[in-house]
């Protein structure tokens, strides 16, 4: 959202402090030391519980081998694993804190922790080789690489009378000291930067640098300045790669000004980089804070999860996938079983039947073609959105090549189009991006604060009532209704309401591997005369059938919802991408003709996620099968109640009936050895078979039950309604359980 919030915290609340050491395990938050006032300095311990807003001022037992750390401020505070490494910072020789002596440390402690809250105790690691020298207001990070294997600590920086710029290593598991060589330039000296990791490159950012023009390291008096410079260090070659440098022009505001003191995030492959001061002004006697926020996308986003169907019906879908840390939008397409034929000529007034930008709040990407010649990673961007509310990046282009192709045939599951259950987010589709080959630098535009209010997530076998979840990837063939009718046919009906197995027709098969699916897309900014977004569709070569290879867009959507009941129509001309150079004639998706879903019709579907850097890779395809006009509609409003000693499933009947609805049947995923030679086909048991539309999961049952692990821990449920021409489709609900609850079923 954007959106800054004050949450209301209780508890050891501590005080305002400066320059004091923050580190994130999980939802607990730890901040050591700092300035509580001018001289004074803290060496107190604090721990926040983010999900429940409280803090705990925590006290460790003090080292076997020593004393605890000494009051001290511009420390690091580094977390691996169970344990936070201190190094370093300012103390105050004095005892008067209206006395200052300053005193540089370069002292070294862990901390353990206890697991999810609390700590053990204070530690003082023997080390071998020689210590970093006393230094404050430096950086360390650590980095273990996927290869090796063992845990490294690098410090960089930092202030001891002058700025330093030297870089230290420590080897966590030996507690060894060195000074690895590096390649590269070097970056200035500076105090008050960052450093983050991400992948295997440390991003150091800003601080305080010296003032003269080449670089010298200036004696302790010397001139010092704030820098907006950015570097980073590859942390596998020990390379130094600049990416913004201290003499850098910005005139139309494109990157980050140069400040000091501010704070850095890495959120999965993004950058945040929020606030700090911009310098001394000696004539005002005063320090600027900054009170902006900006990002960097360093690399294109993962794929996303395989599309998962929460309701169809004769001419739709309703769709999601999981969320996709840190991207602009989705691309979803389609791949339709018939033929479609495509559009002769682009229609003039082919202007979509509603708009395809919704707005409710969040920010609209603004991307500049100015471009940075510093920058050698074409791979990297960063974004600084501007205040606006659409929900969609409205000028970027999306140029895309797919080399696809769909192998093997419709797999039979029942009950037909599983139904998924789900309270739906708002989701739009966007008209597209346009493109430039430039990086761009945009804010992020954030709201004002308010009072947070505690949003709890229904999720364990404790909770009363238990919202559903959607997922599910799985394919249906056009036989699966007769399928579906044959199982209930077996099945005596003297077992109402008891537990009957079929494990074929109740069977879910995954969605196809995408292994042969490769697809090399990018997302570049420019400007245009077109205050709508538009993009291309690059298709290769005609090796194959061109049905086969021709994957439709659905649309650009800001969340992980969709409903579709439309796919746009390319031009004839533009499916050859051999008659067509990059870029050229772009359609427009205002322009484009719309394919309305047919009944009882195969569909696949991917979904890509894109930000600043680009499209990323397509999920793998998932198949759903629009409804057979007559069957009736899929139960709705499954709630599920936890009693004592069994649940309570209840259920609304289909807004849609289409005839006298003669039953209903409820099915719980089951453990069995098919599962164990192929987890991702589930085995269904029906546990219920009835008019009601509620009943009873006893205890006996849930024991049988099957953990699904393909996104959240949840146990599976299917309910579908049955009329004179046979069942309809089912809602599927994902009943969500605790790491505890789902390793005990």
């Amino acid at each position: 959202t954007n959106q800054w919030f004050l949450p209301a915290v209780r508890g050891d609340i501590p005080p305002g402090c400066a320059a004091h050491g923050f580190v994130c395990d999980g939802t607990r938050i730890l901040v050591f030391g700092g300035m509580v006032e001018y001289g004074r300095y803290s060496n107190d311990l604090y721990e926040l519980q983010a999900s429940r807003w409280l803090w705990k001022k925590v006290k460790p037992q003090a080292p076997s081998n020593g004393s605890p750390p000494c009051p001290r401020l511009g420390h690091s505070f580094s977390l691996y694993g169970n344990k936070c490494y201190l190094f370093g910072g300012l103390a105050n020789e004095s005892e008067d804190s209206n006395n200052n002596v300053p005193r540089y440390l370069n002292d070294f402690y862990e901390l353990e922790l206890q697991h999810g809250s609390g700590v053990v105790g204070w530690s003082i690691p023997v080390t071998k080789g020689i210590l970093p020298s006393p230094r404050e207001s430096h950086t360390a990070i650590v980095y273990c690489r996927k290869d090796v294997g063992n845990p490294k600590m690098y410090i960089f920086g930092g202030m001891c009378g002058c700025r330093l710029n030297d870089l230290w290593e420590l080897d966590i598991e030996t507690m060894t000291w060195s000074r690895p060589e590096t390649k590269g330039t070097v970056p200035l000296p500076r105090s008050l930067h960052t450093a983050n990791v991400i992948g295997n490159k440390m991003y150091v950012f800003g601080g305080w640098v010296p003032q003269s023009a080449g670089g010298e390291i200036s004696a302790s008096d010397g001139e010092w300045k704030c820098t907006g410079s950015f570097s980073y260090l590859n942390l596998d070659t020990t390379e130094w790669i600049g990416l913004i440098s201290d003499c850098q022009e910005d005139k139309s505001n494109l990157l980050p000004g140069p400040r000091a003191g501010h704070c850095a995030v890495a959120v999965g492959t993004r950058l945040y980089i929020w606030s700090g001061r911009d310098g001394y002004r000696k004539a005002w006697n005063n320090q600027v804070c900054c009170k902006d926020l900006w990002y960097l996308d360093t690399e294109r986003p993962l794929a996303p999860s395989q599309v998962q169907l929460i309701r169809a019906t004769t001419n739709s879908f309703q769709l999601k996938w999981d969320e996709v840390p840190t991207v602009e939008g989705y691309l979803l397409q389609l791949h339709a079983d018939s033929p479609v034929s495509p559009v002769a000529g682009i229609p003039g007034t082919g202007v979509p039947e509603t708009s395809v930008l919704s707005s409710q709040g969040g920010c609209s990407l603004h991307q500049s073609p100015q471009s940075l010649p510093s920058i050698p990673n074409p791979e990297m961007k960063v974004d600084h959105p501007s205040q606006t509310n659409n929900l969609i990046p409205n000028n970027v282009q999306v140029s895309l090549s797919s080399n696809s192709k769909v192998e093997g045939k419709e797999k039979v599951a029942a009950p037909e189009n599983k139904v998924t259950q789900e309270t739906m987010k708002n989701h739009a589709d966007a008209t597209g991006f346009k493109e430039s080959n430039a990086p761009s630098l945009l804010p992020v535009c954030t709201s004002s604060a308010q009072t947070s209010a505690n949003v709890g997530e229904l999720h364990d076998l404790d909770k009363q009532t238990v919202n559903p979840d959607a997922s599910v990837s799985s394919t249906v063939s056009s036989t699966q209704t007769m399928v579906t009718q044959q199982a209930v046919k077996t099945e005596s009906s003297s077992t109402n309401g008891a537990v009957v197995k079929d494990e074929t027709s109740l069977t879910t098969f995954n969605s196809k591997s995408e292994a042969a699916e490769t697809a090399s897309a990018r997302v570049s900014t420019g400007q245009t005369n077109d205050s709508h977004s538009s993009r291309a569709l690059q298709r290769p070569p005609a090796a194959v059938k061109a049905r086969d290879r021709r994957w439709y867009d659905v649309g650009i959507f800001k969340n992980n919802t969709a409903v579709v009941s439309q796919f746009y129509l390319l031009p004839e001309e533009t499916l050859n991408i051999n008659s067509k150079t990059e870029g050229a004639d772009v359609p427009d998706y205002r322009l484009l003709k719309k394919q309305d879903l047919f009944p009882g019709t195969v569909y696949r579907f991917r979904v890509a996620a894109i930000n600043g850097c680009g499209i990323g890779p397509f999920s793998k395809i998932s198949e759903f099968k629009t409804c057979i006009p007559g069957f009736p509609g899929a139960p709705s409003t499954v709630k599920i109640t936890k009693s004592v000693d069994c649940i309570h499933l209840s259920w609304e009947p289909p807004a849609s009936p289409s005839g006298n609805i003669l039953e209903y049947s409820a099915y719980l995923a089951i453990r069995s050895t098919q599962l164990q030679e192929n987890p991702s086909q589930l085995v269904f048991m029906r546990i219920y078979c009835g008019l009601k539309t509620s009943c009873i999961v006893t205890a006996s049952q849930l024991s049988n039950a099957h953990v699904d692990y393909s996104s959240r821990p949840a146990i599976v449920f299917r309910i579908s309604a049955k009329n004179e021409r046979g069942y309809g489709p089912a809602t599927q609900v994902r009943w969500l359980q605790d790491m505890k609850t789902s390793g005990s079923k």
